[in-house]
């Protein structure tokens, strides 16, 4: 049998890394290390797979003198490793593997309508994640060419009660450009959790909805009506996330074939739901 070339094996790492489970990345990444044996190949072909998680993850990033984090996602990517903060209005080179970020740099920020309407849903967006996602929630508005999307990132890594999980959703807003009356607002909510205690068991749910929002000149309200569209939607479906897992905890784990885990210990079905896995993410 022949030996297995340097490409199918970074082929390979960069199929575990990029599904590694929220909150744990640097597991992963450590055991991929450990089975490549080979820091030059990890370093110079598996990066582009490192920062495709990164950016798909809505990884949040501390930025030196700022106080609010900022997200790493698709619409603040500049190329060549830089990104850059809407509310500080920074540029800065973000390296995807210690996840830091570094040469902060001013950034030019959209002018006249456009930046109010992005203050405007900023303002609102703050005050949602304030009161929605106080323990670990971040939510920045991206105006970028008259495009304006809400990106909300939320997490509870909890490696010692061997769960982790991260809620991600995004939000393409139908404002500016001159438009008014009654328009589509286009979402995505994902949801994903790994619980590992004794047995390895993940949740990966996401919907795609799509919203009617009215829009009109007034910047303030119709911040706050997107805003409130938007509050109604991601609380409906966490809401049902969770009634799922509750439904599952009755049903289709129980229909599991093997009824006995490996620890030959029956499992509490009625105590299930109340870890409330998706809750805590909120």
């Amino acid at each position: 049998m022949s030996e297995i070339t340097d490409a199918e094996r970074v082929r390979i790492a960069s199929g575990f890394i990029s599904h590694a489970p929220p909150g744990e990345f640097n597991e992963v990444f450590n055991s991929v290390r450990m089975l490549l044996k080979n820091d030059d190949l990890l370093k110079d072909k598996c990066v582009p797979a490192i920062a495709q998680y990164n950016v798909q993850q809505f990884v949040p990033v501390k930025l030196d003198g700022v106080a609010k984090q900022t997200l790493i996602t698709p619409y603040n990517d500049l190329g060549n490793g830089r990104f850059y903060d809407e509310v500080s209005k920074k540029s800065f080179k973000y390296d995807h593997v210690r996840k830091e970020a570094s040469d902060l740099q001013p950034h030019p920020a959209e002018s006249g309508i456009t930046e109010q309407w992005r203050q405007a849903l900023q303002t609102q967006l703050d005050t949602y994640i304030d009161e929605h996602y106080a323990k670990s929630g971040t939510g920045v508005v991206f105006a970028r060419n008259g495009t304006f999307t809400i990106c909300i990132e939320s997490h509870q890594f909890q490696p010692k009660n061997f769960c982790n999980g991260r809620w991600r959703s995004e939000w393409n807003v139908p404002v500016g450009d001159g438009k008014s009356g009654s328009q589509e607002m286009k979402g995505k909510v994902l949801s994903q959790v790994h619980y590992y205690e004794d047995g390895n068991v993940q949740l990966f749910s996401e919907k795609e909805p799509v919203l009617k929002v009215q829009v009109s000149a007034d910047f303030e309200k119709t911040a706050k009506d997107i805003i409130h569209a938007i509050t109604e939607e991601e609380t409906k479906y966490q809401n049902a996330v969770q009634e799922n897992y509750a439904n599952m905890s009755d049903t289709t784990f129980k229909a599991l074939r093997r009824q006995l885990p490996v620890t030959r210990a029956k499992m509490d079905w009625n105590k299930a739901q109340t870890y409330r896995i998706g809750q805590e993410m909120k």
